[in-house]
């Protein structure tokens, strides 16, 4: 199968588990070098990056910072840029999720969750952006992984919707702002995807209840979201800018 990345260099957020993880994979496998942004490091993460990037013919960067902390950030931004290695993708997926009735929700839950999903990705891409327009192919790309709950007003879910919904509005405009520069700037809505952040926050029966919704009976898997990245990140999808691509299983 050709690989769809081959000679990519790709920036990757949330790169220890879940959605983030399964992306670093299969960006890899498709030819991609990466940067591998995690909150922590340890050596077993980077033994097991290591071991990818060995046996996907690559090179794997792990690069470590907390999204809550805007000087981590920035010094993460810096170490990328000073490899002086051209960018042609930044993947925004590390976050978090945060379930309460509207009634229920507290400022200081609400403020983290729009922190973490929405303020602290909308400034990194910001500073990535200088790294996507030095890249000489005039073809980079910004994938942003949002929610369905930012489509659908789901119930109990106000906090984390608004802050998913605010970076898919973010994302059309970065389409718009950006377009003339050759960046371009799409985002995923998934639905229900068995990762850890799902089993943590939703009990099983209210699973069962969503899984019983879709079309397809059954929750993600976090490589079918990585794969539609890789996707808006390759050369397949040169003429798709601004869009949200539903990857729900048909809810």
């Amino acid at each position: 199968m050709e690989k769809i990345l081959m000679g990519k260099n790709c920036v990757i957020t949330g790169a220890r588990r879940g959605i983030g993880r399964a992306a670093v994979e299969v960006f890899a496998q498709n030819g991609a070098n990466v940067w591998a942004c995690a909150r922590r490091q340890d050596a077993q993460f980077e033994q097991e990056m290591a071991q990818l990037a060995e046996e996907s013919g690559v090179w794997i960067h792990p690069v470590y910072f907390d999204l809550a902390d805007e000087a981590a950030t920035k010094a993460a931004v810096k170490t990328i840029m000073s490899e002086k290695i051209p960018v042609d993708a930044v993947v925004n997926i590390a976050g978090i999720t945060y379930n309460a009735l509207f009634q229920m929700t507290n400022r200081s839950s609400l403020e983290e969750v729009m922190q973490i999903d929405f303020v602290a990705p909308y400034f990194f891409t910001q500073s990535m952006v200088k790294l996507l327009q030095r890249n000489p192919s005039k073809n980079t790309s910004i994938v942003n992984i949002s929610s369905s709950a930012a489509l659908d007003a789901n119930s109990g879910r106000s906090a984390y919707g608004a802050s998913k919904a605010a970076l898919l509005c973010a994302t059309k405009a970065m389409a718009e702002e950006l377009g003339a520069v050759g960046i371009r700037a799409n985002s995923i809505a998934p639905g229900i995807t068995d990762t850890d952040m799902v089993g943590e926050s939703m009990t099983p029966a209210v699973i069962e209840e969503t899984v019983a919704q879709t079309a397809l009976h059954r929750m993600g898997r976090p490589e079918e979201i990585a794969h539609a990245a890789a996707f808006l990140a390759s050369d397949l999808s040169s003429y798709v800018t601004g869009q949200v691509l539903r990857v729900d299983g048909g809810m």
